[in-house]
């Protein structure tokens, strides 16, 4: 791509990792989305995003950092309560590996450091311990054009677990649903503090933070510092703005009018084996080289993950078996998850599966939001 990059009008960068990269091409008067050393740390090392989020004003859970396992055994030995185990660096992209507890005093934490230690420790370096705080799990992002956030921002609500009703193991994700909103409370509390470190920083593009909210307060967990998946796939379906305009004027720092439509939007994450896990034996007996049909030949809604186009089909690619990104939307959440099912019933592929319940917790998620003022 480098040899490109005189004849690009904006430069996109989708993933962690190119913050030095993108600073210096914006050093050198190239518009840039993505990417700056401070906000890929913000994402990739935990105890410093909730560091910085404190320092914004925001509302942070304890939280405990250790390198060692023994230690933290002995940590929730001292201090018995419920804790979420969350690897950091390379290792939290290991999602499997974030284990929330589910004992008030904390012997089935100490199990699995005890399993880690033994089966993991090389791997996971360094790992947080979270004080676990009950409630809506719900996620704020916004564009930002290196000056302010674009408006509007978007409230999403990841589904993480393989299974439907989160159950198993954690999968990155398998579905989002969301909307966007004028500013709200949500919003206030939490991502907007952080505009003057990002004004600071120089960073373009997209950010998002997860969150837990109840009656107490709204507690930031994760930092995303780009485009989230199947995040920005579902946001497509949303956005009725030129994308190429959109990224154009935010690299720029200028205003951007992001149009988008009423109502939801609902995203269904199409996989096949061995998707969540790493198995090249799997994926080569049960899924390479699929072919991906259609009952009827209508794509809308229809994003590629590791697809590839041969003899004017589509047929599975790479070795993960994250496939399909399918998108709905509607004025009411069970329109838009009407839309994305019927769009997911119209794909055909041999061992596919997808969660079946995308977006069905608004109706209790949004009663809680309401009741609490975080969403009006």
């Amino acid at each position: 791509w480098e040899d490109l990059i005189g004849w690009a009008d904006v430069l996109v960068f989708d993933d962690l990792g190119f913050g030095k990269t993108a600073e210096k091409l914006r050093s050198e008067g190239k518009r840039v989305v993505g990417g700056s050393v401070y906000t890929d740390r913000l994402e990739n090392d935990r105890e410093f995003g909730q560091k910085e989020l404190e320092a914004s004003g925001v509302t942070v859970l304890s939280s405990w950092n250790f390198t060692n396992f023994d230690e933290a055994i002995e940590f929730v030995s001292k201090n018995p309560d419920r804790y979420v185990i969350k690897p950091s660096g390379a290792a939290q992209n290991e999602k499997e590996l974030l284990f929330v507890g589910k004992e008030v005093d904390g012997n089935d934490i100490i199990q699995v450091l005890a399993h880690y230690k033994k089966n993991w420790s090389n791997k996971i370096r360094i790992f947080q311990l979270q004080k676990f705080e009950a409630g809506v799990e719900v996620g704020v992002g916004a564009f930002f054009n290196g000056k302010d956030f674009v408006m509007p921002i978007n409230i999403n609500f990841e589904h993480k677990r393989l299974f439907p009703g989160e159950i198993g193991p954690s999968t990155g994700e398998m579905g989002t649903s969301m909307f966007w909103s004028q500013k709200n409370k949500l919003f206030e509390l939490t991502l907007e503090k952080m505009k003057p470190k990002l004004v600071e920083s120089g960073y373009v593009g997209y950010i998002d933070i997860n969150c837990i909210a109840n009656n107490k307060g709204v507690y930031p967990l994760e930092f995303t510092s780009r485009f989230g998946y199947p995040t920005i796939s579902i946001q497509m379906e949303g956005v009725t703005s030129s994308w190429g305009e959109v990224l154009h004027k935010i690299s720029g720092g200028e205003e951007v009018g992001l149009k988008t439509k009423k109502g939801f939007q609902v995203g269904v994450v199409v996989a096949v084996p061995p998707f969540p896990f790493n198995d090249d034996r799997t994926f080569r007996k049960y899924s390479e080289e699929a072919t991906i049909l259609f009952k009827k030949d209508n794509r809308e809604g229809i994003h590629l993950g590791e697809v590839k186009a041969s003899n004017g089909d589509w047929h599975i690619a790479g070795k993960s078996g994250y496939t399909l990104v399918v998108t709905g939307s509607g004025m009411n959440m069970k329109d838009a998850r009407g839309q994305a099912y019927n769009r997911v019933e119209n794909v055909i592929i041999p061992n596919m599966f997808f969660r079946t319940d995308i977006g069905e917790r608004w109706v209790i998620d949004s009663d809680m939001l309401l009741s609490w003022g975080y969403l009006y």
